[in-house]
């Protein structure tokens, strides 16, 4: 089962590796979670923990204004954008909600939105429904299961379209959905695409241009191997305009006079005052790192060691992989059949394999309609290694012939 990754340009693995000690201990593969972050970047937290803790938090913050600063400088140039049209959040989750309920939607306009749509955003999208009375339209999937951009376009030309949310890469498997296709579509019909790339960002290029998105949300904690509680977002700079922030605070907007404020300029409007200075600076950090390696390269590597994940995981028998769509990434999905996921799981642990489950209660839309309650998900990043996949695979097939 020797799953072989054939590099496009040399990747110093071992080096990386030793950046995160952690990884020498145990095969992880739950990046699609939260991925262990490189030494670098946990330094860089302690060490501003460490001033917070010696001077306080607003002298620290304002020491290390500049260096906060450059992050949205960082994550503009992962994303191909501009500075000003970067907000630093505390999650994905905080990005997508606050950018969604900047739009000025109104009763009757139409959300279209995809199967694959994470849980976060579609309780939005139904809490909207019930108090603005906009309508959420599901587009289909096509025969490869990824959404359908020639109804997308259909729907778009038949017009009352308000905006397009869509997720780049699901939680609940190793579909990549056509985000080039569908921002085009858009683009053409004058309708804003709202993108989740959270599990995208880290693991494939995700330039907003090459996309076609207006706006694009992302984690600090996935791919990007940064720090739990950071999270970015990017408005195009000729969509800011039309947003009107519903939380405002003392960062996004300045009060004027006793009674008119002025929303900050470019994407900072969206952003808020109280954050986690010392995760945002490490998000910097664990960015800055991504670029050294390549985003190009890390990509290379990873949808490799995911696709010998996926066809070593095919070849045993009473295991079936789930994962969708034409082109997929480093995120696996899969069954084994008479064993419940959640203790697949364990065992693997037991074995220093760590992996975890995507569930139903993350993505009603699409597992739902496929049968699907629960998934074992296992996730490579480019620190994986082929051994590591050899014995993630030689560990499932034998827990496929054990009784379950």
């Amino acid at each position: 089962m020797a799953a072989r990754y054939r590099p496009a340009v040399t990747i110093d693995v071992a080096a990386l590796r030793r950046d995160t000690p952690s990884l020498l201990e145990r095969t992880y593969l739950n990046h699609a979670g939260a991925s262990p972050s490189p030494v670098p970047v946990l330094d860089r937290v302690v060490e501003h923990l460490r001033l917070e803790a010696q001077i306080g938090g607003y002298e620290a913050a304002e020491a290390c204004a500049e260096e906060l600063h450059a992050v949205h400088s960082s994550l503009a140039k992962l994303l191909g954008a501009g500075a000003d049209e970067i907000a630093l959040c505390d999650s994905a989750s905080s990005a997508w909600l606050r950018a969604f309920w900047s739009f000025p939607l109104r009763s009757g306009d139409v959300v279209l939105t995809c199967r694959s749509e994470y849980v976060t955003n579609a309780l939005a999208l139904l809490r909207a429904r019930r108090t603005v009375g906009i309508t959420v339209e599901v587009l289909p999937d096509d025969e490869h299961g990824q959404v359908d951009v020639a109804a997308l376009v259909e729907r778009l030309d038949a017009g009352g379209v308000a905006l397009v949310s869509m997720v780049h890469v699901p939680t609940q498997g190793g579909l990549v959905n056509p985000a080039a296709a569908v921002g085009a579509a858009c683009r053409s019909a004058g309708v804003p695409l709202l993108l989740d790339a959270c599990q995208s960002v880290g693991q494939l290029p995700t330039l907003v241009d090459e996309l076609g998105c207006d706006v694009l949300t992302a984690t600090g904690r996935k791919f990007l191997r940064g720090p739990r509680g950071t999270g970015f977002l990017y408005v195009r700079r000729s969509l800011l305009d039309r947003l009107d922030p519903l939380l405002l605070d003392s960062q996004s907007a300045s009060w004027v006079t006793d009674d008119t404020y002025e929303l900050a300029a470019g994407a900072q409007r969206l952003e808020s005052f109280e954050r986690n200075i010392a995760g945002l600076l490490g998000l910097g950090r664990s960015v800055e790192y991504a670029l050294g390696i390549g985003i190009d390269a890390i990509a290379d590597r990873v949808v490799a060691l995911g696709a010998a994940l996926r066809t070593g995981l095919a070849a045993i028998p009473g295991v079936q992989v789930h994962d969708r769509g034409e082109q997929r990434c480093g995120i696996v999905t899969f069954t084994i059949d008479g064993h419940d996921p959640a203790d697949v799981q364990r065992q693997l642990a037991r074995e220093q394999v760590h992996v975890w489950t995507a569930n139903a209660a993350y993505a009603r839309i699409d597992l739902d309609a496929r049968g699907i309650s629960s998934m074992v998900r296992a996730s490579v990043h480019v620190t994986t290694t082929d051994d590591e996949v050899d014995r993630t695979l030689d560990l499932v097939d034998r827990i496929s012939r054990d009784p379950a």
